[in-house]
C-alpha cells in the first residue's frame, strides 16, 4: 500500500509517522486491492495444514541447523559483494532506495535503514559546529549569486506576500486540454500576466507536502529517509518567517484546513517562526462540505478571506489546498470536466479535482480584489509535489501519447507550476530557468529587499543570472542544463537520448555533496553554532 502511493519503501522514521494515517481516510482504502488477500494465502494454508496434521514435523540436528545458517549468511554476503562490484559505494548512495532494494533485497535494506537511522539520531549529540566553515565556503563559491538580469529587488517591500501551495499539481496540466476543453483555464490565463517558470521542479522526499514547506522556508534539502517536520522539529533554523520578522517586522501565518498535528505542523510552525496557524479548528463546515481529504477548496478560501481581513498588514501568508489530493475523488455534481479514460482510476479522476481547484483559485483572486488586498500583495502559486506516481506510468503514457514512460520522462513529470504574480507590474512572461523549490527562499527575500548575504542556502534567486546549473532530487536523480541523471542512466536533457554516464558525473558529485552538507546541518542541528549576522561560528562555540 505504501509503495503504491509513494513508489518508495517504508523506512524506520516513516513508521513513527503512523499518527498521520488517521487523516488519510479514503486514501488508504483506495490503495487496497481485492487481490491483496492472496498475500496472506500462505498463512491460511499453514494454519490449515497444522490443524489437519497434514505434514509431520521433522527435527534437525544442531549441526545441520548451523550449516543452513552458514549457507544463508554466505549467500547474503556473496550478494552484497556482487552488488558492490556492480555499483561501487552502493551503501553510500542510500538516497536511491529503489536501486538499493534492487541490488540487496528488502531484508538487507531494512537492516541498513535501521543502522542508518540509529547513526543519524546520534549525530546531534556529537556535533560541535566545526563543519560549518566548510559548508559556508562551499555556499560562497557555488551558490551565492551577484547579478539579476530581471531585477525585482525590493519589489515586494511593504506588500503582503501570499503564497498558495496547490496540492499535487503537476506542470503537464498547464495549457493541456481534455476532450478539447482546457483543464486549467484560470491558471493558463493567470500565468500570462505573471512570471511563469516552465522548468521548475518539486524536490520533496518522504515528507511530501511538509518537505515542500521545509525546503521553501529554509532552502535546505529534505531528509533521505524521514520528514524533518517530525524528526527535527526542535532544531534551530534560519527560516524565511524568522528573517522577515527580524528584518521587516512581518508576521507570518499558515492557513490549512487539516488537523494541526498532521505532519507535526503545530510544533514545527512554531520552530520556523510562524505567528499563527489557522488549522481545521478555525473553519466551520459539515461533512457534506468535504471533498476527499477535508473542507473543499472553495469554502476554504471563502472563510480564509474573512480571517485575512483581521490581520495587520503587511504580512506573509501561506495557504495549502486540499481538494486536489490523492485519491482525487470528486462528487459528480461538483465536476465541471469529464474524467480521463484509462486503466488508472487515479489518473482518470485527477483532471476533475484539478479543475475544481483551478476554479477555487480564480474565486480566491477575485475575493482578494474585492477586499482590497490584491493590489497590495505579491501572489505566488506553486504545485507542492507530484500527484501521479510512477505506479500509473502505463496510463500516463496513454495520456501523453507515448509508447512508455522512461526514467527520463519520469523526471520531466516532476515539474510543477511556479507562478509569481505582481499586480501592477509591467513585465511578465514565461521563463525557462532550470529551477526548483530550493530557490524559493532567496527569491522571496530578494523581492522583499532583504540582503541576507551570510545565510546558508542551497538555492538561488530565480531571477539571478549567476546560478547553479543543476537541480538535485532526494532520490539521487539530478537535472542539469544539458543532461539528466536517472535510474543509473544519463540522458540528453533536450531529447532524452541515452549518452555515456560520464557526462553526468560532475553534476551528480556536486549534487551528492550538497545533499550531504544539508543532511549534516539538519542531523547535527549545526545552525545552533552559527552566527548569521557575522557569517561565522559563534564565538562561544568556536572552541
Amino acid at each position: 500500500m505504501y509503495y503504491r502511493n509513494f513508489t518508495d519503501f517504508v523506512t524506520v522514521p516513516t513508521l513513527f509517522q503512523v499518527n498521520n494515517a488517521g487523516d488519510l481516510g479514503s486514501s488508504v482504502t483506495s490503495l487496497v486491492y481485492f487481490s491483496d488477500i492472496l498475500l496472506f494465502l500462505d498463512v491460511a494454508l499453514i494454519i490449515a495444514f497444522i490443524k489437519l496434521n497434514t505434514f509431520s514435523i521433522e527435527q534437525f540436528s544442531s549441526q545441520f541447523r548451523k550449516r543452513i545458517v552458514a549457507i544463508s549468511m554466505t549467500a547474503v554476503i556473496v550478494n552484497l559483494v556482487l552488488a558492490e562490484i556492480e555499483r561501487p559505494m552502493l551503501f553510500q548512495r542510500g538516497f536511491d532506495r529503489e536501486y538499493l532494494v534492487k541490488n540487496v533485497g528488502l531484508p538487507v535494506f531494512h537492516a541498513y535503514d535501521l543502522v542508518m537511522t540509529t547513526s543519524t539520531q546520534s549525530k546531534r549529540l556529537f556535533a560541535d559546529g566545526s563543519g560549518m566553515d566548510e559548508i559556508d565556503e562551499y555556499v560562497s563559491q557555488n551558490v551565492r549569486e551577484i547579478e539579476n538580469p530581471i531585477d525585482l529587488t525590493g519589489v515586494a517591500e511593504d506588500k503582503n506576500v501570499i503564497y498558495i501551495a496547490v496540492e499535487s499539481m503537476q506542470s503537464f496540466l498547464i495549457d493541456e486540454t481534455l476532450d478539447g476543453e482546457e483543464v486549467l483555464p484560470f491558471l493558463n490565463e493567470f500565468k500570462e500576466d505573471s512570471y511563469y517558470f516552465e522548468n521548475y521542479y518539486h524536490q520533496t522526499g518522504l515528507g511530501k507536502t511538509s518537505d515542500h514547506e521545509f525546503v521553501l522556508d529554509n532552502s535546505l534539502y529534505p531528509l533521505p529517509n524521514s520528514a524533518a517536520f517530525f524528526t527535527h522539529a526542535q532544531n534551530e533554523y534560519n527560516s524565511l518567517p524568522k528573517i522577515i520578522q527580524e528584518e521587516l517586522g512581518y508576521d507570518s501565518y499558515t492557513f490549512h484546513a487539516n488537523n494541526g498535528s498532521f505532519w507535526n505542523r503545530n510544533v514545527m510552525y512554531e520552530t520556523l517562526g510562524y505567528n499563527d496557524f489557522f488549522d481545521v479548528e478555525s473553519y466551520e463546515f459539515e461533512e457534506s462540505d468535504e471533498i476527499g481529504w477535508g473542507l473543499n477548496d472553495k469554502m476554504f478560501f471563502d472563510q480564509s478571506i474573512d480571517m485575512m481581513k483581521e490581520l495587520e498588514e503587511p504580512y506573509y501568508a501561506k495557504f495549502i489546498t486540499l481538494t486536489h489530493h490523492f485519491p482525487f475523488e470528486m462528487p459528480e455534481e461538483e465536476a465541471t470536466i469529464d474524467q480521463f479514460d484509462s486503466s488508472s482510476v487515479t489518473l482518470n479522476q485527477y483532471f476533475q479535482t484539478a479543475r475544481y481547484t483551478d476554479e477555487a483559485l480564480e474565486q480566491f483572486i477575485n475575493q482578494l480584489k474585492e477586499e482590497g488586498i490584491y493590489e497590495d500583495s505579491i501572489i505566488i502559486m506553486m504545485g507542492d509535489h507530484y500527484g501521479i506516481s510512477s505506479y500509473h506510468n502505463e496510463a500516463m503514457a496513454n495520456f501523453l501519447g507515448k509508447d512508455e514512460i522512461t526514467p527520463y520522462d519520469e523526471v520531466k513529470l516532476q515539474r510543477v507550476p511556479m507562478i509569481i504574480h505582481i499586480p501592477g507590474h509591467e513585465d511578465s512572461g514565461t521563463l525557462s530557468t532550470l529551477s526548483g523549490q530550493i530557490d524559493y527562499k532567496p527569491t522571496v527575500l530578494n523581492m522583499l529587499g532583504i540582503e541576507n548575504e551570510n545565510d546558508i542556502v542551497f538555492g538561488n534567486d530565480l531571477f539571478s543570472q549567476e546560478r547553479k546549473d543543476f537541480i538535485a532530487f532526494r532520490d539521487g536523480r539530478v537535472v542539469g542544463e544539458d543532461h539528466i541523471y536517472a535510474s543509473g542512466n544519463c540522458y540528453e536533457n533536450e531529447n532524452g537520448e541515452l549518452v555515456e554516464e560520464a557526462n553526468c558525473d560532475q553534476m551528480r558529485e556536486q549534487a551528492e555533496q550538497e545533499l550531504n552538507y544539508s543532511d549534516e546541518i539538519i542531523y547535527g542541528d549545526l545552525f545552533r553554532f552559527y552566527d548569521f549576522e557575522q557569517g561565522e561560528i559563534a564565538e562561544e562555540n568556536s572552541d
